[in-house]
């Protein structure tokens, strides 16, 4: 901290804001987000939107580069209308992981709103997207609005040619899929659109050379042949459904398969935010924190604009009570700001239940290289396995329950006791898991040389099932993909046997 007569004049008074403000705010977030923090950040493009832009953002889930789709204009006009009627607020700002990292702000922010935002958005936001090791593995923040802009002109271009009703229909089975279409385990390649372009062009120019309409004469047997080893039978699992059609449908031609390849790489693109949403927020909520406050310490701020910033940022971590009609589970920017801050003061000032539960860190003093380390290398399940303390599970009055279907009763399985701060932080962290909440469904096998059927198995986890209705629609998008028969097969997560199965000829039959 600087001393007293290091004090700096504010950058701004008032609420009104112009550009030369906004400049000097920038520059004095940036010098003690790296020299204060060392926070490592991409290159930041700010952009002041206004609130039906804000709005519009929203319907193309937050990209500034997008396809089109009906479905994004449904979303648009129904938040659109929620928005009027003071049904709902707007985000202050929006950021994307991409290089120079992209951050909206909105016109009508004042100026100390201006100076969270920018704080939150433009440096905790986007250190966490450089840095995290989920965003470094399956992210290409460079390459990102170059594909999105070869995705949106390529989806054009196949509306033209093959019309909208047939591109709309690939794009409604396939954004049905997308949980289904993310590599978990492995690395994907990276996101290129120089060579995505390269492909298109060399596609269309071997279609062009080699097609000739005397083809179309022959009787059909002329065009079958002898399977091949390759695609006389496919047994091996694959977790990525979209990718297994995009490599194996019967029926797909080019320009649907790159449709399905397109909605395939977006899916893998959220994957990590997906992962990490609780740890994103609490950093950047963090970030803007201590970046502020270092900033009203050093006199760049006044006394008035803080009380704006301290309000708002009140608002952004208030967590409603279990019994309070406005909860709805916990507040991601509430328990990741808590915990981070909790890190900083096992770290300068530990209990003694604290070196128990933290000998590593308890007491060392180093809470920013703990905090950037965690940043870097962790996801929101690991992050609270490794990290919630007792002190936090009581102050927050974090316990775990137990609420079966067929018990008339709830029944508290953890309190704050040494065996249940255990319980409570590793049934919570299980929440923050997105492979328990989703459905385990691999493909199974598909006989290409046969009957073509695309076999799939879901693995039944804690005997929750799919419903019915849902699972019907998904079976149905997928026979639009495959062009055959699909068959899924629940089996017991545990004894492997099968409890159900169901098939598009049924879904079909039903309907």
């Amino acid at each position: 901290m600087r001393a007293g007569n290091d004090l700096q004049r504010p950058l701004f008074h008032g609420s009104d804001w112009n550009f030369d403000i906004l400049q000097r705010v920038y520059d004095a977030i940036k010098q003690i987000a790296h020299e204060d923090l060392h926070l490592d950040t991409y290159t930041n493009q700010l952009e002041i939107i206004s609130a039906e832009q804000m709005l519009d953002a929203y319907s193309s889930i937050g990209m500034p580069l997008m396809y089109g789709h009906w479905s994004y204009g449904k979303r648009f006009l129904q938040e659109e209308q929620l928005y009027r009627k003071g049904h709902m607020g707007l985000a202050y700002e929006l950021v994307i992981n991409s290089n120079p990292c992209i951050c909206y702000l909105m016109e009508g922010n004042t100026a100390a709103l201006q100076t969270l935002v920018i704080a939150h958005a433009a440096f905790g936001h986007n250190h966490f997207f450089k840095n995290n090791q989920l965003f470094r593995q399956w992210t290409d923040a460079s390459a990102i609005l170059t594909y999105l802009d070869f995705a949106k002109n390529y989806v054009r271009q196949c509306e033209e040619r093959h019309g909208v009703a047939a591109v709309e229909r690939v794009l409604d089975a396939a954004h049905a899929l997308m949980d289904q279409g993310v590599f978990r385990y492995r690395r994907p390649g990276r996101l290129s659109a120089e060579q995505e372009k390269a492909r298109e062009r060399e596609r269309v120019a071997h279609a062009e050379r080699t097609f000739n309409d005397l083809w179309r004469t022959l009787p059909s047997f002329a065009f079958k042949t002898a399977p091949s080893e390759a695609t006389a039978g496919q047994s091996t699992e694959e977790e990525n459904i979209l990718y297994f059609i995009e490599k194996n449908s019967p029926i797909l031609e080019p320009w649907q398969r790159e449709i399905v390849r397109i909605v395939r790489f977006l899916a893998q693109y959220f994957y990590p935010q997906r992962q990490t949403k609780m740890m994103n927020e609490g950093c950047a909520t963090f970030v803007h924190y201590t970046i502020t406050n270092l900033m009203f310490e050093r006199g760049l701020i006044e006394e008035g604009h803080m009380l704006e910033i301290i309000q708002n940022h009140s608002e952004v971590i208030f967590q409603p009570g279990f019994n309070d009609l406005r909860y709805g589970g916990l507040n991601p920017y509430a328990l990741g700001f808590e915990m981070m801050r909790d890190i900083q003061r096992i770290c300068t000032e530990p209990t003694a239940e604290d070196r128990d539960w933290f000998p590593e860190i308890a007491g060392k003093g180093a809470w920013l290289d703990v905090l950037l380390d965690a940043w870097a290398s962790h996801r929101d399940e690991s992050f609270i396995r490794q990290f919630l303390s007792p002190k936090l599970i009581r102050k927050m009055r974090l316990f775990a329950l137990v609420d079966d279907a067929s018990d008339s009763y709830v029944e508290v399985t953890a309190i704050h006791d040494d065996r249940g701060y255990e319980s409570v932080r590793s049934a919570l962290a299980d929440s923050y898991d997105i492979t328990t909440h989703q459905p385990d469904i691999q493909v199974i096998g598909a006989d290409l040389a046969g009957d073509r059927c695309l076999r799939l198995r879901h693995k039944i986890r804690n005997g929750v099932m799919l419903q019915e209705e849902s699972r019907d629609a998904t079976l149905r998008h997928l026979a639009t993909l495959w062009g055959y028969e699909v068959r899924l097969i629940g089996v017991d997560g545990q004894s492997g046997q099968t409890v159900y199965e169901r098939s598009t000829k049924a879904v079909a039959e039903k309907s």
